[in-house]
C-alpha cells in the first residue's frame, strides 16, 4: 500500500506542486490550506486511512505549523506522534531549532527543489519502518530500565510508555543498541538520514534535547550523556 501523506500549505501553488511530485513518487495525496483543516483531517482520517507524514509549511493563517504541531503532539489521537517535516520561507537557524523542538521531524526551506521535498519525506518514511539500518533487529532492546520495540515503535522507561517521534526513536534505538560507543553528530546524522544529507548538528542536538525532556518527565534524568567534543551516548538509565 503507498504511503499516505498529508501536505498543508495556505499557497495552492506549492500545495499541487508538492502533490504531484509525491504522486509521482507512489504516494497518496491529500490536500489541507491551513492548520485548521489540516487537524480536522488528521482526526477524521485516524480510523479510516491513516496519514503517514505531514508536510506542513510553518507561516500560515488561522493556526500556523508550530500550534499545529504543538496541538497535535498534546491530543489523545492515535496519529499525535505522526512524523512531520516542516517548510519554511525563512532560513533562520532558530526556525529550524524551534520546529525540532515542537516535534518536527525534518526541515525545508523555500524555495525548495521538489524532489529534495520527495527525498526527504522518504528519508522519514524509511525511518519510520525501520529499513535504513539503524533499527537493526526488529527484537527489543533492553539498556537496564530503557526498553525499546522497533516493531512497535515503543520506548519504555521503567516501564512507562514515552511519546516519542520517528527521529528521536531512532536515535534513541542507534545509542541503545551500541551503548559502550559514543557517537560524534556527523556519524548519527549518516545513519539516520544517510551520507550527505543536509542536517546541521545544532538539529541533532535538539532532537537530544527533546528526549531528554520528555524521559525527565518518566522520571529518567540520566537518558543520554554527552562527552564534550567528541558527541552522544547513552546514559546510565539507573
Amino acid at each position: 500500500m503507498s504511503h499516505h501523506i498529508l501536505v498543508v500549505d495556505d499557497d495552492p501553488h506549492i500545495r499541487e506542486l508538492l502533490s504531484f511530485a509525491l504522486t509521482k513518487a507512489g504516494m497518496r495525496i491529500t490536500q489541507a490550506a491551513d492548520g485548521e483543516a489540516a487537524f480536522a483531517v488528521i482526526a477524521a482520517d485516524a480510523s479510516t486511512l491513516p496519514i503517514d507524514l505531514i508536510v506542513l509549511d510553518i507561516n500560515m493563517p488561522r493556526l500556523n505549523g508550530l500550534d499545529l504541531c504543538r496541538r497535535l503532539r498534546a491530543s489523545s489521537l492515535p496519529q499525535a506522534d505522526l512524523p512531520i517535516l516542516f517548510l519554511s520561507s525563512r532560513d533562520d537557524e532558530i526556525d529550524r531549532i524551534v520546529g525540532i523542538e515542537v516535534g518536527g521531524d525534518d526541515y525545508v526551506v523555500k524555495p525548495f527543489s521538489p524532489r529534495e521535498v520527495v527525498a526527504r519525506v522518504g528519508a522519514i518514511l524509511k525511518r519510520q519502518n525501520g529499513s535504513n539500518g539503524t533499527a537493526g533487529a526488529s527484537k527489543q532492546v533492553v539498556h537496564r530500565r530503557l526498553a525499546l520495540d522497533p516493531e512497535a515503535w515503543e520506548a519504555r522507561w521503567d516501564g512507562t510508555a514515552v511519546a516519542t517521534t520517528a527521529t528521536e526513536f531512532q536515535l534513541l534505538l542507534l545509542l541503545a543498541s551500541l551503548p559502550s560507543r559514543v557517537f560524534s553528530r556527523d556519524a548519527i546524522i549518516d545513519r539516520l538520514h544517510g551520507p550527505g544529507f543536509a542536517v546541521t548538528d545544532r538539529t541533532i542536538d535538539s532532537h537530544v534535547r527533546n528526549l531528554r525532556a520528555k524521559f525527565v518527565q518518566a522520571g529518567c534524568s540520566d537518558l543520554i550523556e554527552t562527552r564534550a567534543g567528541i558527541g552522544y551516548r547513552i546514559g546510565a538509565c539507573a
